[in-house]
């Protein structure tokens, strides 16, 4: 039996269930920042210390955490199926619980890159911290690895071209109101892609034509449901 292709957008719930703090959080890391003082190229221009802080503290944040049952069972699904999954996360937890295939919108936590050389990207391999100081090989300042409010997103057009090749999208833990990430449900190659919705809000649903099922749970527990559905259907 031809394996199906799916492919699954997670967003900042799926991390959150982990314990990682998101920037609509009202408590945690984002609660002593505003995103304008840590997360855009003005910052980083003219206050590099304290974005370089705040990014050092968010790794040793994420060295404390573990994927969940959602992440767990995406990445069991590659048993079965032929999976990739895009993410808005920065953090590595998918990878951590055995997906192979993962793309990062909004670029990686764990790596930094030239500030002059978007191609000259580093991973971090001792530890968590991001010395002030440190130079990429062409003597350039490194900054973290990740796409600023206000930044383009590199990968969003390898993206697009992943979802519409999809059999079935799953979309985990997004609002659908980031964009250009959110406009992904909308590259689906035809009206007959079913597109499965788990998050316990009301995401903004409203432009999407495809059959639609939304599982109004959190994704460490309405994934795993999922997940098992859709091997049963698909194994038999």
């Amino acid at each position: 039996m031809e394996r199906k292709k799916i492919v699954v957008f997670t967003g900042a719930g799926v991390s959150a269930d982990s314990g990682i703090a998101t920037f609509r959080d009202a408590d945690g890391l984002w609660a002593n920042y505003r995103i304008e003082e840590v997360c855009t190229p003005e910052a980083l221009k003219h206050n590099r210390a304290k974005v370089i802080e705040f990014y050092n503290l968010r790794r040793r944040e994420l060295l404390s955490k573990r994927p969940n049952a959602g992440h767990e069972a995406i990445a069991k699904m590659e048993e079965w199926a032929d999976v990739t999954v895009i993410t808005q996360n920065i953090d590595n937890l998918h990878e951590q619980a055995g997906s192979t295939r993962v793309v990062h919108l909004h670029g990686e936590l764990m790596k930094l890159r030239s500030q002059l050389n978007d191609e000259l990207i580093y991973d971090i391999n001792d530890g968590w911290e991001q010395d002030l100081d440190a130079r990429g090989e062409d003597g350039a300042l490194l900054r973290p690895h990740i796409v600023f409010f206000g930044e383009s997103v590199p990968m969003f057009d390898a993206a697009c071209k992943i979802v519409s090749k999809a059999d079935i999208l799953i979309v985990v833990g997004t609002s659908l109101a980031v964009y250009p990430a959110a406009s992904l449900v909308f590259y689906v190659r035809d009206r007959n892609v079913p597109i499965y919705l788990v998050d316990p809000g009301t995401p903004d649903t409203a432009m999407i034509r495809n059959p639609l099922r939304h599982i109004k749970e959190r994704g460490m527990v309405g994934v795993p449901q999922l997940v098992e559905e859709l091997r049963d259907e698909l194994t038999k």
